[in-house]
């Protein structure tokens, strides 16, 4: 029976299985790529690393550190690396670049790609250089050109394609340049200050187990400020980090699904209400309550079936090119294989969700009374009531488990729910409350065509609801895009007052510090700001030493400020991006031994420290004593130098330092002539364009952007089914509704204003609903998340408000067209059988 009432009406219906489609397709694409990139990561951890493990530090090892080298039978390979500007003396050119010294086999796992082959092995022992194969490309470059590294000059052996672990959005902020490790020191860039990174890498004894390996050696290497990394950590950040780009990814596949599952409810809905005379006819020869329950539930899960094994299919199909959009900002290669996992969450969810949102209109089948084929109306049957309340305990339980899936946390997922049902209950509210007061202040004097078409919206078998959810979901998403891009921005973007700098020149030495003032000066360039850094440890906290703290196991002091190299300054005034919370500023220090100092709000909470509590720090050698005389609130998120300590004049002016000098530059030509004369003069000097970083900033938001506007345009694919279908089912209500038109005197041109309106109605309010709703989300946002003022995109007011319109209207009346094309007479003549 299921099957016969099925072939004809499959048409009703199959718009519907559709949407289910797209959502189960979105979801097995992205949970397959996520296990397929998750597996790549685990099986190519070592490779990553380039070693089984590594020991790194920000300064050299001392002797503790050493000795622990030794008893593992040493580094089989060493590597120190930092930032620098590096010249390319044939192109007269310069760019901040990696450098990365590089001594022994490394690496072990995997390879340097270079162009030649050859070039990998060969630089070292020609005392060349390999430089990333995109500086090639920019600046025209070839082997056999030279570049300069401060003060030494090599030759360029090769270009480098690929590094193990680094991808190609890592090497965009600053390139690799590799050079021999025995050329380092010539460079003369290994200065005070200067932010160097030391690495040895290990090959792992057959059979050796890492992780005691890492719960043995690594505590010993922290209290001696080094630190110990195997591949499985390697593999277990990567992943971690990829993993969470996913979960983003998964919850904006699963509202597209989610909006399928309304469509489903709505088609279901409309079917069973055309069905119920039916049903009666079933029950009056003798059909039993769960006869023709099981009929009707039987074609919701066979739909949910087709469409959940259809969506696998497609999804696994997308997963496929997945790869190739996503080439170079992955780290590593990543093999596609079939992901079984998520293929059966395809095949059983198309099911579940199906039979799930499909339950509640189904529960009149349950209901109808065999007098139904006499009576003419029959009202909602009261005893329904605890039936729904129980259904809609079960599709929020399927809700929760399903987010629970994605997000792993239960709290996580019960608040994403309920923000969901909240969002989707407003736009629900905003339907309902349309048709309320269209019908309660229903405007009279308007024309034929328009008064006709605020009927329809809340005439039987109308599409209000489910097209406002369907358009606002899909606004939704896409504005909270724009609004999201920029608040994003707005923490990144550079003023545009002359006292913003745009250019930072780091490592400036005391002794360089009036030659690179006068070279700046020269140019016509300001000089804004010359911020003095001092390094330093913490000693002691309240009294307790440090390897104290770190071998007490009951203490909850976070280990970055007991193993941390501060770089700190002195002043005597705060800056725009510091507010004081607790305590009282103190610019100027006093006579007093203890020293009043500044500190962040991070360090406060992680030192768990307050104001009055004292912290020794180690200043290479000499210890300050200092009490915390208030804490700051810092917006770390401001391109400008801020400090988690900072000290007031008169106690490190003369501390060894080194120096932060920032500049400001109108244009990108005279940029590059002051850079281009410093790095020349001042080689250990590296340099930071803020333009540049804002540029990659921008370029990274849109790459992001693209893909979440795709799963945005999944959402509105899904909408356009949903309404597609919603127009078709009802197509036999309008059909009548045309005839009595026509027949009262109506012409097809006065029928398409008609549903020009209805549809343009809908469209504006679907969209105005869904970019307001975003648009109070992300005010929300900005002020209690990155408290920031919020000055909203106007994109999608004059971009996707008119689009999105214009949609609904194409794909009303293009629906509309078989209305207008059908012969009275015909529908005359069904009525009368």
């Amino acid at each position: 029976m299921a099957w016969r009432d099925l072939r004809s009406n499959a048409g009703k219906l199959f718009l519907f299985m559709s949407s289910i489609v797209i959502g189960i397709a979105a979801l097995v694409a992205i949970q397959s790529f996520g296990n397929n990139l998750t597996d790549s990561i685990s099986n190519q951890s070592k490779a990553l690393m380039g070693a089984d493990y590594v020991i790194d530090s920000n300064q050299p090892p001392n002797e503790i550190v050493e000795q622990i080298m030794d008893s593992l039978g040493g580094a089989d390979s060493r590597e120190i690396n930092f930032a620098s500007m590096a010249v390319f003396p044939s192109r007269n050119t310069n760019k901040l670049v990696q450098v990365l010294g590089v001594e022994g086999g490394f690496p072990f796992y995997g390879k340097l790609e270079t162009n030649p082959p050859s070039a990998a092995k060969s630089f070292q022992e020609n005392g060349a250089a390999l430089v990333d194969a995109t500086v090639m490309l920019q600046y025209g470059l070839k082997a056999g050109d030279s570049i300069k590294v401060g003060n030494i000059s090599l030759p360029i052996e090769g270009a480098l394609n690929s590094v193990p672990g680094r991808s190609a959005l890592s090497s965009s902020v600053a390139p690799a340049v590799y050079i021999p490790y025995k050329r380092i020191e010539e460079t003369g860039l290994l200065q005070r200050g200067s932010r160097v990174e030391y690495k040895f890498y290990f090959l792992a004894d057959t059979n050796q187990d890492l992780e005691a390996l890492y719960e043995a050696i690594d505590p010993r290497l922290d209290d001696e400020g080094a630190d110990l990394d195997t591949h499985l950590d390697e593999s277990r950040r990567l992943g971690r980090r990829y993993n969470n780009f996913g979960k983003f990814l998964n919850i904006v596949a699963f509202i597209a699904l989610l909006l399928g599952c309304v469509g489903i409810a709505s088609a279901i809905h409309v079917y069973i209400r055309g069905k119920l005379r039916s049903i009666a006819v079933l029950k009056c020869m003798g059909a039993s309550r769960g006869q023709t329950f099981k009929i009707f539930l039987i074609q919701v899960a066979g739909l949910g079936a087709l469409g959940g094994l259809l969506g696998t299919a497609i999804g696994v199909a997308l997963q496929m090119s997945a790869p190739t959009l996503l080439k170079g900002y992955l780290p590593v290669d990543v093999d596609i294989t079939l992901s079984f996992p998520a293929i059966f969450l395809g095949l059983t969810l198309g099911v579940l969700m199906s039979v799930a949102f499909a339950l509640l209109p189904l529960l009149k089948t349950w209901y109808v009374s065999p007098l139904s084929v006499l009576r003419i109306h029959e009202g909602e049957n009261a005893k329904t009531g605890k039936a729904q309340l129980l259904v809609l305990g079960i599709i929020f339980m399927c809700l929760i488990a399903f987010a629970l899936n994605i997000l792993n946390n239960w709290r996580y997922a019960l608040f994403f729910i309920l923000s969901l049902l909240i969002s989707f209950a407003l736009l629900y509210g905003v339907a309902k409350a349309l048709t309320w007061t269209i019908k309660r202040y229903f405007p009279d004097h308007l024309g034929f065509c328009l008064r006709q078409s605020l009927l329809n919206l809340f005439r039987p078998q109308n599409q209000t609801s489910i097209l406002l959810l369907s358009t606002g979901v899909g606004a939704f998403l896409i504005s909270t895009l724009f609004f999201s891009k920029d608040i994003l921005l707005s923490k990144v973007a550079l003023g545009d007052n002359e006292n913003s700098p745009n250019i930072i020149l780091l490592d400036v030495q005391s002794d360089q510090v009036k030659d690179v003032n006068s070279t700046i000066t020269s140019e016509g360039v300001p000089v804004l700001n010359n911020i003095p850094i001092v390094t330093m440890r913490v000693e002691d906290i309240n009294g307790r030493p440090v390897n104290e703290i770190r071998n007490d196991t009951t203490s909850n002091i976070g280990r970055w400020v007991l193993n941390h190299e501060f770089r700190v300054t002195y002043r005597d005034t705060l800056i725009a991006s510091e507010t004081i919370r607790e305590g009282s500023w103190v610019g100027e220090a006093g006579t007093n031994k203890v020293i009043p100092i500044s500190v962040a709000e991070n360090f406060a909470n992680d030192a768990k420290v307050k104001v009055g509590d004292r912290v020794t720090f180690n200043v290479q050698g000499v210890l300050l004593e200092t009490e915390i005389a208030s804490i700051r609130e810092v917006d770390w998120g401001r391109i400008q130098l801020n400090f988690s300590v900072l000290f007031p004049t008169g106690v490190l002016e003369d501390a060894p330092k080194f120096h932060v000098v920032t500049t400001r530059t109108s244009d990108n030509l005279l940029s590059a002539s002051l850079q281009q004369n410093l790095v020349s003069l001042y080689p250990n000097i590296s340099i930071i364009d803020l333009r540049q970083i804002l540029s990659l900033l921008e370029g990274i938001l849109e790459k992001i952007g693209l893909v979440i506007n795709f799963m945005a345009f999944l959402s509105i694919l899904t909408g356009i089914i949903v309404l597609i279908g919603a127009v078709r089912t009802s197509k036999y209500q309008r059909i009548r509704e045309s005839v009595l038109l026509r027949t009262l005197g109506a012409q097809n041109f006065q029928l398409l204003k008609i549903a020009f309106y209805e549809y343009a109605f809908l469209g504006i309010l679907g969209s105005l609903t869904g970019i307001l709703l975003s648009l109070i989300g992300s005010f929300f946002l900005a002020r209690f998340v990155f408290e920031e003022p919020f000055i909203p995109s106007g994109e999608p007011f004059y971009l996707l408000l008119p689009l999105l319109t214009l949609l609904v209207i194409a794909i009303g009346l293009l629906n509309s067209r078989s209305v207008l094309n059908t012969p009275p007479l015909e529908v005359l003549r069904s009525a009368s059988r």
